[in-house]
């Protein structure tokens, strides 16, 4: 405790939580995508609960991990190899949270393709609240893993980094909910997100084999992505708003009295 007091007692140690933090941020974009994908599963009136309470448990998981930094250090030592290529401990957690991941979106998909408006009906029956919390933290530790080996190279300062991640996992906290509330009045972003979170398991699977792609080129396109399309659904919303007002003139002029004008 003294130690947490005297980071936050000096500015240094601010900037280093605050820089720490952003850091986390950045790199737990797909994490809040993932959380609030899983989370839309369930009715509106747990979706909250649930994000917060997997969240909580999340802190713990990566609070377990920067406790356990000489423990983390060794999940890159080669366990076996296959066909020449070095497996760690790390590469099966890549390799099964990505798998994980693409499983997870694929359904998405899959339920939006046949389930496009949402109902509550369907929600309901392919989501439990219990099976939500558990996985939103397991799959953290996958999201995680790499956060956290920068973090300790960034910083090396428990007290800091303890902090930079309460601080930010609470901002997902606070951001997941108008991030839900978003995606959920904006279908075409909610499938874009379900296709970004496959890109990213996909991506996980190939960091394990040495192929995978630098992170900031995966938020970069699917950022673009995004912008594209909200001006897409932006233009076709003025577009329909159009066609809604010319009819509705249309009808006007033919249900209106002969004698006018």
């Amino acid at each position: 405790m003294a130690d947490f007091l005297h980071v936050l007692s000096t500015p240094a140690g601010w900037v280093g939580i605050l820089s720490l933090t952003l850091l986390e941020l950045v790199l737990g974009i797909d994490n809040i995508v993932f959380i609030t994908l899983l989370a839309s599963r369930l009715p509106t009136g747990q979706q909250a609960l649930a994000r917060t309470l997997g969240l909580a448990l999340a802190v713990i998981t990566r609070v377990g991990l920067l406790t356990g930094i000489s423990w983390l250090t060794r999940l890159s030592e080669p366990l076996f190899s296959v066909l020449g290529h070095d497996v760690s401990v790390h590469d099966i957690v890549l390799v099964a949270g990505g798998l994980f991941l693409m499983v997870k979106s694929t359904q998405e998909l899959s339920r939006m393709a046949a389930d496009p408006l949402g109902t509550q009906q369907t929600q309901v029956q392919e989501a439990s609240l219990l099976g939500v919390i558990v996985q939103i933290p397991l799959v953290d530790i996958v999201f995680s893993l790499d956060s956290v080996v920068t973090a300790i190279g960034v910083s090396g300062v428990l007290p800091v980094m303890i902090s930079a991640v309460i601080l930010a996992v609470v901002i997902m906290i606070i951001a997941s909910g108008p991030i839900s509330r978003y995606l959920d009045s904006h279908p075409p972003l909610k499938l874009l997100a379900a296709a970004f979170l496959l890109l990213v398991g996909s991506n996980l699977v190939g960091e394990a084999f040495g192929v995978g792609v630098p992170s900031g080129y995966l938020y970069f396109t699917m950022l673009f992505a995004g912008i594209v399309m909200l001006f897409t659904v932006r233009a076709a919303r003025t577009v329909r708003a159009q066609y809604v007002e010319q009819a509705r003139a249309e009808a006007h002029k033919e249900n209106a009295p002969y004698g006018d004008g």
